[in-house]
This record gives C-alpha cells, sequence and structure tokens, in this order.
C-alpha cells in the first residue's frame, strides 16, 4: 500500500476533514503503539508499511531513551497518550486510533497483526482491533 492510499483510507474511516488531520492521527496511534509493543515488534511492522509511515513507530521504538520491550500502560493511558499527541478528545482518539489499526492491518501481513494483538493487554487489543465501524465511544 502506498503512502497517500494509507492516508486516504484512515482520512476515510475516521471521517477526518482533512489528509492532514488523517496524517496526524496516524502519527499519534502509531507512535503510541511503538511505545507500547517490544520495539522488534514494531520495526518489523514498521518495515512492511510505507517508509512515511514505517518512521512513526521507527522513530519511538529506535529512540535512544525507549526501553527494549513496550511499556505496560493501561487501555485508558494508551489512548490518553494518542489524545495528546493528537491535540484531540479521548473518544475521538479512540475511533482514529482503531481506523489507524485497521488500515495498518489491511497494509501489512496478518501474521505480524497478529503478534501486534497478542503483545497487548485483552482490554485494549479487544478495543484497539474493533475497526472503524465499532462504537465511536470507550468507557473510561
Amino acid at each position: 500500500m502506498q503512502h497517500d492510499t494509507f492516508i486516504g483510507q484512515v482520512q476515510a474511516r475516521a471521517h477526518l476533514g482533512s489528509r492532514g488531520a488523517a496524517e496526524t492521527a496516524t502519527r499519534a496511534s502509531l507512535e503510541t503503539l511503538a511505545e507500547r509493543v517490544p520495539a522488534t515488534l514494531a520495526e518489523h511492522l514498521a518495515a512492511q508499511l510505507p517508509r512515511e509511515i514505517g518512521e512513526h513507530l521507527r522513530r519511538v521504538a529506535l529512540a535512544a531513551d525507549e526501553p527494549e520491550t513496550g511499556i505496560r500502560m493501561s487501555s485508558q493511558e494508551f489512548f490518553e497518550r494518542v489524545a495528546q499527541r493528537a491535540s484531540t478528545g479521548y473518544p475521538k482518539a479512540v475511533h482514529e486510533s482503531r481506523c489507524v489499526v485497521e488500515v495498518v492491518g489491511e497494509a501489512t501481513d496478518s501474521v505480524l497483526t497478529e503478534k501486534v494483538r497478542q503483545s497487548l493487554d485483552a482490554e485494549l487489543a479487544e478495543v484497539l482491533f474493533s475497526g472503524s465501524q465499532g462504537t465511536a465511544h470507550h468507557a473510561r
């Protein structure tokens, strides 16, 4: 999948008003995901994405101050980090992250996507992998 197609898919599924908003949602979601999953898994995922999109994962996963394994965080903490990075509200961050992960799943190997899912706690995986058609809000 090409960069423009990826961002276009995120924009359409998340019902965002601009490509810039889709870029922001993608960056915020993938940077936070890179904090949460093991660095090697983030790198493998980045390798299957368009270069510019994969950089969001690499920048965080390969940062000198990041641990080798994913940072444990609750579902709430994950989406609060996305919301902060995207300068948006919590419910919008949940929906946009689900849309980004849905497009990532279509752009990458399903085995790799399943490894990402397995590296997350059950609650976060359930919400994050519920897709663009799932409920727009998640209880805090």
